[in-house]
């Protein structure tokens, strides 16, 4: 099971104990994926069909809890084992559906139901904690999450930019941002932020998956926190070693070219030091000295001796062989 389905899976599991909640839940559930058709003798059928069947069997769960009717269910599966099957919702009964669609605001008192079928301007979504079941209800019927471990992606696909304008007003009021891309002919309500998408999962009142999006997410801060600094500490590393090394054929083009004898003592006894301790650090290199010097006074002897070859090999390349003063 992906993670965005075990989300569903969760949220499908939860029945509001409030009636006012569960009528925003079935509006939201409605504008985004149900049908309304009157027939010529005005006669209303309401439609709802979705690929999740733990979704389908919320919504039923719904209406009978919510409105003590007895909606039909109609499953089918898929041809093949890989492929997804579909379940549809299916309120036939006129006073029925109408009851269900003046609950939630989607028809007007004199029996009109808005071209759009939706509910932005509805009193269902006026409290916090029917904004909360309506966001719960949006994602249920139209929304994704993307497996925590690859990446970070939440999003809810909206039929109008009207819809989806809604769903992010609802996103906002709980201080989070969302954005609106057009992705073929869905408006889709998008959020990309880790720390966003955990409070989503908060606010649907999600709390096992949060527990898993959290864990899993601070594993990936941790493992790059980790990643970092171990790629800093071979950087200074390769740094260090490249300076090592340079310092090594700097320092033995010297001893072949004029010697040590031809240096001051305290730059002869650094390089003969570096010689004998390739892989020693600068404080180390310091300490066998004597008197000892600090890491700073042996990396001035040893820039000093790097500074030394670079003159020689000038003064080779035109023809001298001493260190000039």
């Amino acid at each position: 099971m992906s993670f965005s389905s075990g989300v569903k899976e969760e949220l499908s599991r939860q029945i509001s104990p409030a009636r006012h909640c569960r009528i925003a839940e079935i509006a939201s559930i409605l504008c985004l994926c149900g049908h309304v058709s009157i027939d010529e003798n005005d006669r209303c059928v309401i439609k709802m069909s979705m690929e999740n069947e733990a979704v389908a069997r919320k919504y039923f769960t719904l209406l009978e809890k919510t409105f003590n009717i007895k909606a039909d269910m109609i499953t089918r599966r898929g041809t093949h084992p890989q492929s997804a099957g579909s379940s549809m919702v299916l309120v036939s009964s006129d006073h029925e559906a109408r009851k269900i669609l003046l609950a939630t605001k989607l028809m007007d008192p004199d029996g009109r139901i808005g071209e759009d079928m939706s509910a932005v301007k509805g009193r269902v979504i006026q409290s916090t904690c029917c904004r909360r079941a309506f966001l719960r209800g949006a994602f249920l019927a139209a929304g994704s999450v993307s497996d925590p471990e690859k990446f970070y992606h939440f999003e809810i696909a909206c039929p109008s930019g009207e819809k989806a304008s809604q769903i992010r007003e609802i996103i906002a009021s709980f201080g989070m941002d969302a954005r609106i891309v057009l992705r073929k002919k869905y408006h889709v309500v998008y959020v990309k932020e880790s720390s966003q998408i955990a409070d989503l999962l908060n606010v649907m009142e999600a709390p096992q998956a949060l527990m898993d999006f959290e864990n899993i997410r601070i594993l990936k801060e941790m493992r790059g926190s980790v990643n970092r600094k171990v790629n800093c500490e071979t950087a200074n590393i390769n740094k260090t070693v490249s300076a090592a090394v340079k310092q090594l054929e700097d320092i033995e083009y010297i001893r072949d070219t004029v010697g040590f004898d031809s240096l001051p003592e305290n730059l002869a006894r650094i390089a003969e030091e570096r010689l004998a301790r390739p892989e020693a650090t600068l404080k180390e290199l310091g300490e066998t000295l004597d008197p000892p010097v600090g890491k700073s006074g042996v990396n001035h002897r040893l820039r000093k001796l790097c500074s030394l070859a670079g003159q020689l090999r000038e003064d080779h390349g035109a023809g001298g062989g001493r260190i000039r003063p």
